[in-house]
């Protein structure tokens, strides 16, 4: 059996002018082309644009999808790689989805979450690329530096450093909000273990290095903004408190 174009656009849910597009580039080509110029589409054609939705569902541009198809042209093949992909996003939505009705609970409930437990579901390399884009292009005009260059982001790693980060400078606020003094015990002891969990990570971090960066970050307006919208004043107290572990 064949369909038109029409057709077929009410089956998939693709517009009449996605499948020109589809025809011009190749991507979807129809089974035959009538005698009145109408374009007709079969079963096989029918199970490759199932393929290119689950694909354009994955967020792959057009011409991954035809290379995709090309190269993998045998149809259980492909709908196992799919079925392996839209899984993991889907396990991955759910853990967002699970932060999600935490966060609403614990609002309702007039309570604060756990820094360390903002985060899970989040995380893939895009979205770290995407949650970095801004702070690299500062760092890029400004400083030449490019934090996104070489290695591929390690999002597991990154994931890891990123609930830390939230955990120490939680404390730090909290120090600073509740009177302590920047160079009371136990914000050195937090400094301690993040500078620890640092090396841990393969950073070669010393005190005096934390200290450096911490003056960067009073003197770099990207940077200092950053932390005084955390809370008033964190920047400095950040400074004094890492100016204070270095001289111990």
């Amino acid at each position: 059996m064949l369909y038109t174009v029409k057709e077929v656009s009410i089956l998939s849910k693709v517009t009449i002018k996605t499948l020109h597009h589809y025809h011009k580039l190749g991507l979807l080509l129809p089974a035959e082309i009538s005698d009145a110029g109408y374009r007709l589409y079969g079963t096989k054609e029918l199970e490759r644009l199932q393929q290119i939705r689950f694909y354009r569902e994955l967020d792959f541009s057009l011409e991954q999808v035809k290379e995709l198809l090309t190269e993998t042209p045998e149809r259980l093949s492909i709908l196992s790689e799919q079925e392996q992909l839209l899984q993991e996003r889907q396990d991955r939505l759910e853990s967002i989805l699970q932060t999600l009705r935490r966060s609403i609970h614990y609002t309702k409930e007039g309570l604060a979450m756990e820094p360390q437990d903002l985060f899970n579901g989040f995380g893939s390399a895009e979205e770290w690329e995407d949650a970095l884009a801004e702070q690299n292009q500062h760092l890029k005009e400004q400083y030449d530096v490019d934090l996104l260059e070489g290695e591929p982001v390690d999002v597991s790693s990154m994931n890891e450093q990123a609930r830390e980060a939230a955990a120490f400078m939680s404390a730090i606020a909290n120090a600073l909000i509740t009177g302590i003094k920047h160079d009371d015990e136990r914000v050195q002891l937090s400094i301690r273990n993040h500078l620890q969990f640092m090396n841990e990570q393969g950073h070669t971090f010393s005190a005096a290095d934390f200290a450096g960066q911490t003056k960067f970050f009073l003197r770099d307006e990207f940077h200092l903004r950053m932390l005084e919208e955390q809370q008033t004043g964190l920047a400095y107290y950040l400074h004094a408190a890492a100016e204070a572990y270095a001289e111990v």
